[in-house]
């Protein structure tokens, strides 16, 4: 079962987060994620929530986004990520 990361970004400094992009962009390729959105034009219909940059990715499994997200290539990318931007970030299952 597939499972889905939802990041919504924000960003304080854009040239250090490109850095982490094109670092992060071939990790996930070799974890089997793929980019389903990342950073397009978003429009928040009910609730107080005020995104930022959206970013969905598609893992295998989430037994694949855990092995990712705690493995040492992305907790290395992930302090780049914390020195130029917050995130709240979600997993959840496919069907």
């Amino acid at each position: 079962m597939s499972a889905y990361v939802v990041f919504d970004v924000d960003i304080r400094d854009m040239a250090r987060y490109q850095d982490f992009m094109k670092q992060v962009k071939p990790a996930l390729e070799a974890a089997g994620a793929r980019y389903l959105a990342r950073g397009g034009a978003h429009k928040v219909y009910e609730g107080d929530w005020a995104p930022r940059r959206i970013v969905i990715l598609e893992f295998p499994s989430a037994a694949a986004w855990e092995q990712f997200y705690e493995g040492p290539v992305y907790q290395g990318l992930k302090s780049i990520r914390d020195e130029c931007s917050s995130a709240r970030l979600v997993s959840v299952e496919g069907l």
